[in-house]
């Protein structure tokens, strides 16, 4: 079997293993590979934003995992997409960039995180992002991500906006900037009327560079180690089985689920759990693969009066024209993911910052492909943003292609009951504005029917669904923690050799989308493993809500 050396093995090239390459192989001297199971990312479906809901469902580009039965919905098995192609989630996600509160990051430094609180990270946030608007002193202006804003040229977006403030909610021109409280418009990571993935942004410009390989329909099979050191890892392709030694680190950056899937399939996990699958222990820690999080969301539906919805553009003579305008122009309705404003609110008085959150829609329809929509309508996504739910990402066989057993405990806690019923009520009361009095036909979803606790929580445990959030499986804290798995240098505790670069290493989840928050992490964590010193910290003002301890807003 032959063996190839280089400085840093990388196992996926998503969201933050594209991040990774890039920085890792700036120094020429640096040997780096990257190992992705899945394959190329040229596609329209994946390039052209409007398409997001297809290569999302296709299992070319999906790993196609489900969750167990979930007690809490009634033994619903949850859709669980995870990216298969290069630019993993982030080239069949939605698109949206949300960086997340900047409470969320001092949470995690008072969860164990030294380091990463808002001041510290704000830093990476920005040296990742090129904003469409330009750079100020929360966004940035010459990174390789870009950033942008949809035209806004639907009445109905504009509509949602001033709902919420006339709901009395305040209006924010940048939720990644000074205030990320209110409504207003989304950011999507939409570059040149093309989705810009972290494969665009990244890892593509670097592959050009002869001290960077990266090798698709790559499967990893485990992580091998001489005593606690990683020193490289076993992987196939078409049968053949290939090792490839890391003369500095093994990263994985795999994600929240299939990271501690490989961690315990070398030998890293729960020791009694390893056993049980007759796996030799490494290292017992039991924090990997538990404290999974997720955020779930519903869709608040509405008839439209007026025929100005994206039901228009359902049939196939006008997705012909919009994919001929996008293939030949980069512009029009296939340039833009369609989720062009949204918002961020509190649920109650006592709650510091924003727990729910919308994104709109001006179209009837689920995320998921399978309900199309039948009329003229809008939407908004709405779900809670910190369940109190915790679930395990565990193994369900020692074979590596098995798939694992997922688990989220979805709506285990009480708590998520009552976030759950406020989503509903606020969403229908910013509906019932007068913004909306042109356009508000019947509520198609929940129904108007669905209105006491029972019924609301019947609606919920049947029509909920991920929001494809998963996260916090690996979590990040100090090293006398028996639960941490990493420490604030992202390496694995105990181990040589070992890190962990994706969303499973967040101590808790964050308010919103994942994609932007994951992208940080890893240009963070490319300082620590470069050795370099950290970018200083910016200490920036930020609002917050002055009546959050009396009032919901």
């Amino acid at each position: 079997m032959a063996v190839e050396h280089f400085d840093y093995v990388i196992i996926g090239a998503g969201s933050a293993g594209s991040v990774l390459a890039a920085r890792l192989s700036e120094d020429p001297s640096t040997r780096v590979l990257v190992l992705e199971f899945g394959g190329s990312d040229r596609s329209v479906l994946i390039q052209m934003p409007s398409a997001l809901s297809i290569p999302m469902n296709m299992d070319k580009y999906n790993w196609g995992y489900e969750s167990e039965p979930e007690p809490g919905l009634g033994g619903r098995r949850m859709n669980l997409p995870r990216g298969k192609v290069l630019g993993g989630s982030s080239s069949i996600n939605g698109m949206v960039y949300v960086r997340g509160a900047p409470q969320d990051f001092d949470r995690w430094q008072a969860e164990g995180a030294d380091g990463w609180s808002y001041a510290d990270v704000l830093p990476y946030f920005r040296r990742a992002e090129a904003r469409e608007d330009g750079g100020d002193s929360y966004r940035g202006g010459e990174g390789a991500l870009h950033t942008s804003y949809g035209r806004m040229a639907n009445p109905l977006y504009t509509a949602f906006v001033e709902a919420g403030r006339q709901a009395g909610y305040p209006v924010t021109d940048d939720y990644n900037g000074a205030r990320f409280e209110g409504f207003g418009r989304m950011d999507m990571t939409v570059h040149n009327g093309r989705r810009w993935s972290t494969a665009n942004a990244y890892l593509k410009p670097a592959m050009s560079r002869p001290n960077l390989k990266v090798k698709t329909h790559a499967f990893v099979e485990r992580i091998l180690f001489e005593g606690r050191r990683a020193v490289g890892v076993s992987w196939r392709r078409d049968g053949t089985s290939h090792v490839a030694r890391a003369d500095r680190e093994v990263i994985l950056s795999a994600g929240s689920i299939n990271s501690p899937k490989l961690l315990k399939l070398s030998g890293v996990g729960p020791a009694a759990e390893l056993a049980g699958h007759g796996i030799e222990v490494v290292a017992d820690r039991p924090g990997v693969g538990e404290n999974l999080q997720d955020h779930l969301e519903f869709y608040f539906q509405i008839a439209s009066r007026e025929p100005i919805t994206l039901y228009s553009a359902q049939g196939l003579v006008a997705k012909g024209r919009i994919g001929a305008q996008w293939l030949l122009m980069k512009n029009g309705l296939g340039a833009t993911n369609h989720f062009e404003s949204c918002g961020f609110i509190r649920s109650r008085p006592g709650v510091a910052y924003p727990d729910i959150q919308f994104h709109f829609l001006p179209l009837a329809v689920t995320y998921d492909g399978k309900g199309l929509a039948s009329e003229h309508g809008f939407q908004a996504h709405v779900g809670p943003m910190r369940s109190k739910s915790r679930g395990a990402v565990r193994l369900a066989s020692a074979y590596p292609a098995a798939k694992p057993s997922v688990l989220f405990n979805y709506m285990s806690h009480p708590d998520d009951w009552v976030e759950m019923r406020a989503c509903v009520r606020l969403t229908r009361e910013i509906f019932a504005q007068a913004a909306f009095d042109p356009y508000r036909g019947r509520e198609i979803s929940p129904g108007a029917d669905v209105e006491s606790d029972a019924e609301i929580d019947a609606f919920v445990r049947e029509h909920v669904e991920s929001a494809y959030h998963p996260s916090c499986s690996n979590r990040m804290g100090r090293v006398d923690d028996p639960m941490a798995v990493v420490d604030e240098t992202t390496r694995v505790i105990g181990l040589d050799g070992l890190r962990i670069v994706d969303s499973s290493i967040m101590p808790s989840i964050t308010t919103g989308n994942l994609n932007a928050p994951t992208i940080m992490l890893a240009e963070k964590a490319a300082d620590h493993i470069r050795g370099v010193p950290m970018l200083p910290r910016l200490d920036v003002e930020y609002e917050r809500a002055e009546n959050w301890q009396t009032a919901q807003r």
